[in-house]
């Protein structure tokens, strides 16, 4: 089958063996597509995406940079791939709600930063992650984290990326906080979109950076497993 791409909108044809078919250009020359399905629906058909949530939790001190980065951190939500896995896991979205549960003497939980490690071999923590398209907790490589789960056997410290692009609580005041029916939230969704890839032995998660037991969290993140 031959194709060509012509500049302008074509005319709608069925493609028999041995024509040319026609690609639609745009006037600087680039390729004009369109979407047929969900942008993670090829991903989800090959039975390669996975996600896993958390309920509404408060928030512990073990969730926060500001208490330490070894094994015993509890990221608010991550992703381990063994250093036996066939796949490396290609980031797509994560998720962080943050509530807060105490209106008079509220901390609030600081910024969000993404955290890292590779090279780990015997982390021995983790929950099994949710399959999309089966809609089981079965078939990852991967195991999930999220806020009461710490790194066990996490051999060093995690180190801190840089802050997430999800709306945060740093700067939540309770001083004009009168009543019990005002609940401050915040927090959103970030498309990673493939810009971190988890190799085997790679830790990545989101924690918070000031240890506070006045916010309650609500995370997911999802990701696509790819073979190496």
């Amino acid at each position: 089958m031959l194709f060509q791409a012509i500049v302008g909108q074509q005319t709608g044809q069925s493609m028999a063996s041995g024509t040319t078919g026609n690609l639609r250009l745009g006037q600087l020359n680039d390729l004009i597509v369109s979407e047929l399905h969900g942008r993670f629906y090829e991903a989800n058909y090959r039975n390669n995406l996975f996600s896993f949530a958390s309920t509404l939790t408060p928030l512990v001190a073990a969730n926060a940079v500001a208490t330490g980065l070894t094994a015993t951190a509890q990221p608010v939500i991550g992703i381990y791939n063994p250093s036996t896995s066939q796949v490396n896991l290609n980031v797509l979205q994560a998720t962080v709600m943050l509530q807060a549960n105490n209106l008079t003497s509220g901390v609030a939980p600081g910024a969000l930063v993404w955290v890292t490690s590779t090279g780990q071999t015997a982390i021995s923590t983790g929950s099994v992650p949710f399959n999309n398209k089966t809609l089981a907790y079965a078939g990852s490589q991967a195991k999930a984290f999220s806020l009461g789960t710490a790194l066990t056997g996490l051999v060093g410290s995690l180190n801190v990326y840089g802050a997430t692009e999800i709306p945060n609580a740093t700067a939540l005041t309770y001083t004009t906080l009168a009543s019990t029916s005002i609940i401050p939230s915040t927090g959103g969704v970030i498309n990673v979109d493939g810009s971190f890839i988890v190799p085997p032995g790679g830790f990545l998660g989101i924690m918070n950076t000031t240890a506070s037991t006045t916010f309650s969290a609500l995370a997911k993140i999802l990701w696509e497993e790819i073979p190496v």
